[in-house]
């Protein structure tokens, strides 16, 4: 089917929910996604001013067909979506970057139920919780409840008829007070049962009602005077309490929630969620979206909440987000707070996530470098529109005092780090006065008419640091020489950090958080930098030469420590006779004052 063929078929698709499936020349499907209205999202893909370029682009040059299921409403399709994902992985789908295998724990289709910790739950009738973000977790809450309730861990087939025979004894666990022997009928399946009822709400995290109750159990003992059934409660409410201490205990007006925070860097994105129960955050994870195409972010944490609720089993009735995902689940209210307690969650799960990320990268630097290095590039390529990856960058920056001794620093990056041995600085020979733009044009001349003279390879970049008109003088001088075409030249103006194009009336603005940026960020703090060091020294030179050293009797060296310690002429003057001849002794204290005021 050509592209207009689909065309067509767009055109008659409905405007209603649903879901659609990209297919290529082969007929393997390659997207899919949801949508509120079908033929307005799928017909926004062959929008050709809206995809001329990017990753999106890719995906529709290889769209040969499209389907679509038309479903009730936007969660349905939603959740349709999703389901279809794990199906078929479409290469250009975002998908949770997780392999990992997570335990749960099991409580055994039995007479006498054991609770034990597993991977990979089994279809054999047995009741399976969690899953828990990490072993640990889940082993405290299988040491738990069977240190309270004294579970059977042996694998004996406890049926009526065997225990009523007598056919097992009870072995160590029973006398090391382990175990209630249910394999000599020691405690009634009915009792064991009873346990194993406080122990499903344990193990689903619902701890605060557990131990009311067992106080008001406790209590009801210990007025009746059985004293050593009120100890054994006692006990088992401080185990209880000892491993939800271990939890991280929110407000107690604060019950069942969700909390997500997107985080994203670069081209690497990820989730964290936080599952809170009863008033306790029982569950914590960080997960890599691999995303292919440029989905917003409220797409990226519909797929995040959708995904991670399904698998950690979760019906909380309110989800804590840092922005409206632009979906509505029924039964479900969607929370973005910005004060309080909740938005104490949602900044815990905010450095969750930025750990996360933070910690991928250093594995990324220390794991292959090389890799790390090139995929800052690839992005700053995509941001910047380039069309190589500029291995090779050089940023200009002016500076004066008033349009006195002025200069311009070029500092070069090479593989997005500091190449310092080829920093330049420039004295500017032509122009009169502050004039920062014809600087800047002098200073980008006379550095790439010297490239260009000596054969040297250019940069893929130029950065200018300033707006349009610091841009527009550095591109009259790349013209004059006829490098327009042959190297990429952009603007950052510092106030709102946006990024200028040659000709381009309107800024790029990048994310903050864009390694891209950070670089840009970095080369203009160097430029200004090395631009600074140079100006101070040529002025102090100026200054040397014609406020001091024309006083007979004093050199450059004291000329020197002067201007460290007072900073100017002015400060010598304003000094006090003493402190100046504390720093170069009596004499030439006199010879120094006498000479600044006589001048």
């Amino acid at each position: 089917m050509s592209s207009l063929d689909i065309r067509e078929k767009v055109r008659l698709l409905p405007h209603q929910p649903g879901v659609y499936q990209f297919l290529d020349f082969s007929g393997r499907i390659i997207y899919i996604g949801k949508a509120k209205d079908l033929r307005n999202r799928v017909g926004s893909y062959f929008n050709k001013q809206k995809y001329e370029t990017g990753k999106t682009a890719k995906l529709v040059s290889n769209i040969v067909d499209v389907e679509v299921i038309v479903v009730a409403t936007e969660f349905d399709a939603l959740l349709l979506e999703n389901s279809l994902i794990k199906q078929h992985q479409p290469r250009y789908n975002v998908m949770l970057k997780d392999d990992k295998s997570y335990p749960w724990i099991r409580i055994r289709n039995e007479r006498f139920p054991r609770v034990e910790g597993m991977r990979n739950p089994e279809k054999d009738g047995a009741e399976y919780y969690g899953p828990y973000a990490s072993a640990r977790v889940m082993k405290t809450v299988v040491e738990l409840v069977n240190r309270m309730y004294k579970l059977r861990n042996c694998n004996y087939d406890l049926s009526k008829k065997n225990v009523e025979r007598g056919k097992y004894k009870r072995c160590l666990e029973y006398h090391m007070g382990n175990c209630k022997a249910p394999c000599e009928g020691l405690i009634s399946e009915e009792e064991y049962h009873a346990d194993i009822k406080v122990i499903r709400q344990i193990v689903k995290g619902r701890t605060r009602g557990v131990a009311k109750l067992l106080r008001e159990e406790m209590q009801a003992h210990a007025e009746a005077l059985r004293f050593e059934q009120a100890e054994v409660l006692r006990e088992q409410v401080e185990k209880l309490e000892r491993y939800r201490a271990k939890n991280m205990i929110v407000h107690a007006d604060i019950e069942d929630v969700d909390v997500f925070f997107l985080a994203s860097d670069g081209g690497m994105s990820c989730v964290n969620y936080l599952r809170v129960i009863d008033g306790a955050v029982v569950n914590g994870i960080s997960v890599e979206l691999k995303n292919h195409l440029e989905e917003s972010g409220a797409d990226l944490l519909q797929f995040a909440i959708t995904e991670l609720r399904e698998r950690f089993r979760s019906d909380a009735p309110e989800v804590i987000v840092p922005f409206d995902p632009e979906i509505d689940m029924p039964g479900v209210i969607f929370t973005v707070p910005q004060r309080g307690d909740k938005k104490a969650l949602l900044d815990l799960s905010e450095r969750n996530a930025k750990y996360f990320l933070m910690d991928k990268r250093k594995q990324e630097k220390l794991v292959d470098p090389e890799a790390a290095t090139n995929r800052v590039l690839e992005q700053m390529k995509v941001d910047l529109r380039l069309s190589e990856l500029p291995m090779h960058i050089e940023c200009f920056d002016n500076s004066n005092t008033q349009g006195t001794d002025p200069v311009s620093a070029c500092v070069v990056f090479k593989n997005a780090k500091p190449s310092k041995k080829d920093y330049r600085h420039f004295n500017i020979r032509t122009v009169q006065g502050p004039d920062d733009f014809a600087s800047m044009e002098e200073a980008v001349e006379r550095r790439y008419a010297r490239l260009v003279a000596e054969a040297e390879p250019l940069p893929q970049l130029v950065v200018i640091d300033g707006g349009k008109g610091q841009l527009s003088a550095a591109m009259a001088a790349i013209d004059r020489l006829g490098l327009r075409g042959r190297i990429a030249v952009i603007g950052i103006a510092k106030k709102l950090e946006e990024i200028y194009f040659p000709g381009d009336p309107y800024p790029l603005h990048i994310d903050k958080r864009s390694s891209s940026l950070r670089v840009i960020q970095h080369m203009r703090n160097e430029a200004h930098r090395f631009g600074i060091t140079h100006h101070r020294g040529k002025r102090n030179k100026r200054v040397i030469k014609t406020g001091l050293e024309g006083i007979p009797g004093i050199g450059p060296s004291t000329a020197s420590k002067l201007l460290t310690r007072f900073g100017s002429i002015k400060g010598i003057r304003e000094a006090l006779p003493e402190d100046v001849a504390a720093e170069i002794g009596t004499k030439k204290a006199e010879l120094v004052l006498k000479g600044l005021a006589s001048a």
